[in-house]
Parts: structure tokens; sequence; C-alpha cells
């Protein structure tokens, strides 16, 4: 693994490794997940499909901790490839704790800018997302945006989200309103970010491609602690282990004017709690 990821997540909070995952691998779950996905609902689905409604997120909702049902997704998420490039960003081997799928058919809204460590909670240090492309993702059909650098920032203080235009009601203010960055994957192309970068996608505005992603969530190796709904916590090699339980709530950040820019200062309080994102 070359030391560039791990400059590049140093410096900017996040690292695209290409090709990580073959085409053939890629399609094989792009079917076991379109597959399941259209038999019905299962355990940990946020909502149910609902075939006849309108929303199309309704139709193709997303899935989530597949990994503790579903055996390819376990494999998946504790993959050697995604453990040897986290462990080259971290220092060490990290823990494994959800498993997602947002399938983003035509016309889907995006979801608002937020960070993944408000949901995870993820102490000491932080979680990391191992983001990877299904299909190609690009602002079309509604691909990642992020804000370079921001997994310096603390985890800041919540608002609300248009809801017209993102399916989450939450978002995080920025101090550019164009910050964020798009990032075009092809399959097999996974982005490793870091739990405080601000993330987020715009809506699908194409009229026959889907933006079927699968991710994974990870903490730190050094982690004590994970909010309730992320456990059990698995190693790397899929045993499980037992961490303390992070309580939600707690001092965010908010943006402060000086003479060199806005500032972040953790003088506000999370009024809003999530159990997951």
């Amino acid at each position: 693994m070359s030391v560039s990821f791990k400059d590049e997540f140093a410096t900017a909070g996040y690292t695209l490794v290409r090709g990580l995952f073959g085409v053939e691998e890629v399609g094989r779950l792009r079917e076991h997940y379109m597959e399941l996905r259209g038999r019905g609902s299962y355990p940990g689905d946020v909502v149910g499909v609902q075939a006849n409604s309108r929303d199309p997120l309704r139709r193709y909702p997303r899935m989530a901790q597949m990994h503790r049902w579903d055996d390819l997704s376990l494999q998946w998420m504790i993959d050697d490839r995604l453990d040897e490039v986290m462990t080259t960003l971290l220092g060490r081997s990290p823990y494994a704790v959800q498993t997602m799928i947002y399938f983003k058919p035509p016309g889907s809204r995006g979801q608002a800018l937020h960070q993944d460590n408000f949901y995870l909670k993820a102490e000491p240090g932080t979680c990391v997302a191992a983001w990877m492309a299904l299909d190609r993702v690009d602002q079309d059909n509604g691909c990642l945006e992020v804000v370079p650098g921001s997994h310096r920032w603390p985890i800041l203080c919540t608002e609300k989200a248009d809801t017209k235009v993102s399916f989450t009601d939450v978002t995080v203010p920025l101090p550019k309103a164009d910050a964020a960055v798009p990032v075009v994957m092809e399959p097999g192309d996974v982005l490793f970010f870091h739990g405080a970068l601000v993330h987020g996608s715009a809506p699908n505005v194409t009229t026959d491609r889907f933006r079927r992603a699968l991710i994974g969530h990870y903490i730190q190796g050094e982690a004590e602690q994970v909010a309730e709904y992320y456990h059990p916590a698995l190693r790397m090699d899929g045993t499980p282990l037992e961490l303390g339980v992070a309580e939600g709530g707690g001092a965010c950040g908010e943006w402060v004017a000086t003479d060199n820019g806005p500032v972040a200062v953790m003088t506000g309080q999370h009024t809003i709690t999530r159990k997951h994102e």
C-alpha cells in the first residue's frame, strides 16, 4: 500500500483507492443485493420496501447491518484488502461495526452534509468509512461529495436540512457554501474517509442510472466505546469483542468569525441525537 494514500488521508481526510475490487466481484455483489432487495425486507432495514411508492427511496430503501445475517456481506466487511488499507492509514487494524448498501435509483434524493462520528461516537479516536462504488458514480447520479481537510474540524452542531433534496433531516453548516467537491468513481473503487470528514451527496437526476454503493464503517483499534447501535464490534478476523457504550449528546462546534477566518469553537451542545446514520 502506497505511502501516498496515508499522506493524502492525513492531509485531506480521505483517500481514493482505485480498482481495489475487481469488476466481476463488483458485478456479483451488485446482483446479490438487487436480488435481496427484490425479495422484501430484512432485519436492520431502516424502512420497509414500498413497491408502489412514488418515492424511489421507498421502492429501493437502503439496507443496514447485512453482515449480521448475510455471509457475503460479512466476508466483504472483513476483507483483507480493506483491512490492509485501513491498517496502513491508521497504524493498526480497525474494528468493524456496520455494513450498509445504498441503491439510490434514478430520481432519488441525496443525503445532506454530515459527519459519521456524530452517529458512531467512537472514543478515543474516530470511525472510518470504506465506501465502495458498485456503479460508475458521478455528479449526475449523485456521487459522494466531500469537504477536504474538514476531518480537522470538531463534530459540528447540526441544523435542519432541506428534505426535498435530502432523505435525512439534519445537516452541518459550512464556512463556505461551495466547499464540497465531487468524487467520481468507477465500480470497485473504494473511498476511505475519516469520521469527522464532512460529506454528503446531491440527488440522482438521471432517468436510467442507479448509484449503488456498499459501505463499511469501522472504528480505530484504540477505540474503547461506540454507540449502542453498532454493537457488537468485530475484529477483522470476524471475532466479536466487547466495547463500552458511548452516550449521546455533548459539546459540538459552532463557527466563529476571527481575523484568520471562521473557526469552529466547541461552544454548542447537541440538541439532536441519532441512533445511526
